[in-house]
């Protein structure tokens, strides 16, 4: 209702402005934009990649304006203008002319980010005139605006001819050939009654339309700027037009483009319904953004920690994949995985769900269970799709229970039965298929590749294991609710042989850590002689030495004696902590060995890949010249970290790993976090909402809902130094809550609203503050697990409490 309400009310406003504006419609865009929080980028970063994104289209380029080939899936190929399954473009070039006088424009000086829109200034070019260039995709539309604005600061009039040059290179998504998208050659027609470029690959209804408005006329010509590009069937085409700028005044050109993959009629209604409703488009599409930020907004002491977290809800509406027949859904990372995956989604989604955005997380679980359903038929979740439907990966081991928790967690949130009707037969089977096909030995540790995708590591997994654990164990409470009660009690009681198996056999005292793997001796001995060799390789000395004396252990051993072995210090091994099964003393051990495997942005993917300059690295990820993670640090193991650390009560080393990855908060792309720290991989990545959302709303806010019995759980676990706190509009099915903290000496505050006042609210604060008012008077509480808890109603709520 209230995005609704925003964009009437946008409406209104450009009603009004329509009658009361004296300058050019698109002046309103420019002088909105100055209104928003733009980050500028730094000057060394210029050579790197930013998107323009919407859920039908998306633009990858440089920062500095240009088009290069850019990624690795489809090498070379993942830049450009998609709308996918196909690419339209591999960018376009711009360039003006003044008398003998040609500049091309591909060194902006500076580039901004802006929540849904961004901006390259080239300053001034030539005599006064300076060049910005503007672009945005508009929600639900297959094509997006660039606005040229040139401003004339000098005291007199000045004109020149403007160059655009589209760089067309219709071509299929990746695995676009295993559905029959056969690339062909492009052609390109001008229509000079219309002033729009059409082009068609012509062995496909593949199209593309670009133009400007009534007020500039193009002519077709070869403009003096142009670049190379990968593609072999691609077609370049140019136009020119001439600008004449009054003194002091600005002139702005728009270029709309379009595209089809069904018609060329469909791509010119496109094209003339971006050049009709642009303005309104920008609108609307910031009064969206505007609610996103609303939602589940914290304010917290820590603002640097703070904005990264509002701006990763922008991260991830930037990765929305909508494809006509197949689904909606966000994507993992740009630019070489915008395409849907299973495990990415399914760490994202627990964390989306908390920030209002149950609409996206609806339709990725839609698309994510039919992908898989239609793909294997028997509870397995799918890995890696394509965006034409084909299928990369079934699916790896870990990602058929991670889905059966991801359902729970969702209906935590919501409270919807129907959810947990939908999709619990898909998850029956998965469990079926999890220990039924790929449990060898019959001792409920499922074999097979999880999140480490090292080769080799492939036999009795931890995350796979804790995962496993914890799938049987929310499947338990699901079939509960469904009245399946024979089968609850069957998976509770698998669940707690699990959790008893990960903490006896995959615990390894020598090294304070569970273990990567649980095998053979056979098994590890061959696994050690690759990682002794990629530590070699990485002149990491110590690892080597440690390797070397776990082979010397090991060729003392029986061949197949099978036990857990710790080789990699894989980030996987803090996950019994991240699930909360570890038992508490292995716990806190754990994740005091798991902290000696950081640097300053956070864990590492691999812990043998440390050495001791890893504290002092705090510049840029040299990564591979071949696409590789050797050697990275990642978000999602931070954010696991700091799960981890929260669920045995240390908030302030939780707190550390968020300032970690937050150090990577901009550091190469403004306004979004990189997957690799800090600046390597994929420049904007779905997970970082998990490694945000989760610690910091369920964990240090304390929010644990229970919609389906609409009661919320309130424990707030804040870090020592924030004495002051807060988050509103947090919703939980038709509940909206916001809640404030504040700490002051020996004295506690939680206050509480919620928009539907019959719901409980159980607040929870630690049995050392002895005195407990309630709406000011002194109340009793009873007193759990060290935590005194009130239960209660009411459309607003304060408790306050003395040490």
């Amino acid at each position: 209702m209230r995005i609704r309400v925003a964009i009437a009310i946008t409406g209104m406003v450009l009603g009004l402005w329509a009658c009361e504006w004296k300058g050019s419609p698109q002046d309103k865009i420019f002088e909105d934009l100055e209104s928003q929080e733009g980050l500028t980028g730094k000057r060394e970063y210029l050579s790197s990649p930013f998107s323009a994104s919407g859920d039908r289209f998306y633009m990858v380029g440089h920062q500095d304006g240009t088009f290069p080939d850019l990624g690795w899936h489809v090498e070379g190929e993942m830049g450009g203008l998609w709308m996918h399954p196909i690419k339209l473009m591999d960018g376009f070039t711009a360039s003006l002319k003044s008398g003998e006088q040609i500049i091309c424009l591909d060194k902006a000086k500076t580039f901004t980010n802006y929540p849904f829109a961004n901006q390259q200034d080239y300053g001034v070019v030539f005599e006064q005139v300076s060049v910005d260039r503007t672009q945005f995709v508009s929600d639900g539309r297959e094509g997006m605006t660039v606005l040229f604005r040139f401003q004339n600061e000098s005291s007199s009039s000045a004109a020149f001819d403007f160059f655009f040059e589209a760089n067309v290179d219709l071509q299929p998504v990746w695995l676009g050939e295993r559905s029959g998208m056969i690339d062909g050659p492009d052609q390109v027609n001008f229509e000079e009654l219309t002033g729009t470029f059409t082009a068609k690959d012509e062995s496909n209804d593949w199209f593309a339309v670009w133009g400007s408005d009534e007020n500039f006329l193009l002519s077709p010509v070869k403009p003096e700027c142009s670049f190379e590009s990968k593609g072999e069937n691609g077609f370049k085409s140019g136009f020119s037009t001439s600008v004449s700028i009054p003194a002091g005044s600005s002139v702005v050109l728009p270029i709309f483009i379009s595209g089809s993959d069904q018609s060329e009629v469909k791509a010119l209604e496109t094209f003339a319904d971006l050049k009709a409703n642009y303005i309104e488009d920008w609108f609307n599409k910031k009064a969206r953004y505007e609610e996103l930020s609303q939602v589940s907004k914290i304010n917290i002491p820590d603002k640097e920690v703070q904005r990264a977290f509002e701006w990763i809800k922008y991260n991830t509406d930037w990765l929305v994949r909508e494809v006509p027949k197949l689904g909606r859904g966000f994507g993992a990372g740009l630019p070489d995985y915008p395409w849907w995956f299973g495990v990415d989604s399914e760490y994202t989604i627990q964390g989306l769900i908390t920030t209002g955005r149950k609409d996206l997380v609806y339709e990725t679980l839609d698309l994510l269970h039919d992908l898989s359903e239609s793909e294997n038929g028997n509870g397995r979740i799918v890995h890696e799709v394509s965006t034409n439907g084909v299928v990369f990966n079934p699916g790896n081991i870990n990602e058929t229970p991670q889905f059966a928790s991801t359902v729970w967690e969702v209906y935590r949130w919501t409270g919807d039965v129907e959810l947990l009707q939908k999709y619990f037969p898909t998850i029956e089977k998965g469990l079926n298929w999890l220990l039924e096909e790929n449990d060898k030995d019959g001792n409920l540790l499922a074999d097979g590749y999880g999140m480490m995708e090292i080769h080799g590591l492939e036999s009795e997994m931890i995350d796979v294991a804790a995962y496993s654990q914890k799938a049987f164990s929310d499947a338990s409470q699901m079939a509960e609710i469904l009245g399946k009660q024979e089968l609850a009690e069957s998976y509770q009681q698998t669940a707690e042989a699990l959790a008893e198996k990960i903490n006896s056999d995959f615990w390894v005292p020598e090294f304070g850590s569970y273990a990567d793997f649980i095998g053979t001796a056979e098994e590890a001995l061959q696994l050690v002689e690759g990682a002794i060799l990629r530590a070699d390789t990485l002149n990491k000395p110590w690892a080597v030495e440690e390797l070397e004396a776990t082979q010397s252990k090991l060729s003392t051993l029986p061949k197949d004696q099978k036990q857990g072995f710790v080789l990699y210090h894989n980030w996987v091994v803090n996950t019994p902590m991240e699930v909360g099964i570890a038992d508490p003393e292995k716990a806190q051990i754990a994740l005091e060995t798991g902290r000696k495997y950081t640097n300053p942005f956070g864990v590492f993917v691999t812990g043998i890949d440390r050495d001791e300059q890893a504290e002092s690295e705090d510049g840029s990820f040299a990564g591979s010249q071949a696409f590789s993670y050797t050697g990275a640090v990642m978000t999602l193991p931070t954010g696991v970290q700091a799960i981890g650390e929260n669920n045995y009560g240390n908030p302030d080393a939780a707190l550390d790993y968020l300032q970690r990855m937050t150090l990577s908060f901009g550091f190469a792309l403004p306004g979004s976090i990189y997957e690799v720290s800090p600046d390597y991989g994929m420049f904007t990545q779905a997970w970082n909402m998990y490694s945000f959302a989760v610690p910091i709303i369920t964990q240090f806010f304390g929010i644990q809902p229970d919609a389906g019995n609409r009661v919320i759980y309130i424990r707030p676990q804040m870090p020592n130094n924030w004495n002051e706190a807060s988050i509103e509009r947090v919703k939980i099915g038709d509940n909206e809550v916001s809640l404030k903290y504040e700490k002051e000496g020996d004295e506690l505050m939680i206050e509480v609203e919620q928009t539907e006042k019959k719901w409980g609210l159980s607040i929870e604060i630690p049995e050392e503050y002895g005195k407990v008012k309630l709406l000011g008077k002194e109340v009793n509480a009873d007193t759990q697990d060290g935590y005194r808890r009130l239960l209660m109603t009411g459309a607003k709520v304060r408790v306050e409490a003395v040490k």
